[in-house]
């Protein structure tokens, strides 16, 4: 079964209540290793909406400094 695609802002809180309770040591090992699973699987898709987010923005960044050649330019009608 696939993984639910969660908003970056939720799948980030989850994964930092992860890391809080991996760091308090009170998980068993089981606890931890499955912690740690669903904690590298929320680091993978976080990683990978910034990837997105950085790809879209760089996209809008090169058309809003594009300048038009003059070839672009359609001649004056009159």
């Amino acid at each position: 079964m696939a993984e639910e695609e969660l908003k970056f802002e939720v799948a980030l809180q989850q994964l930092e209540a992860i890391v809080a309770k991996l760091e308090s040591g009170e998980l068993s090992l089981e606890e931890s290793m499955a912690a740690f699973e669903r904690g590298t699987k929320l680091c993978k898709q976080c990683n990978a909406k910034l990837a997105e987010a950085e790809k879209k923005i760089e996209q809008l960044t090169k058309v809003a400094n594009e300048q038009p050649e003059w070839s672009d330019v359609p001649p004056p009608q009159g």
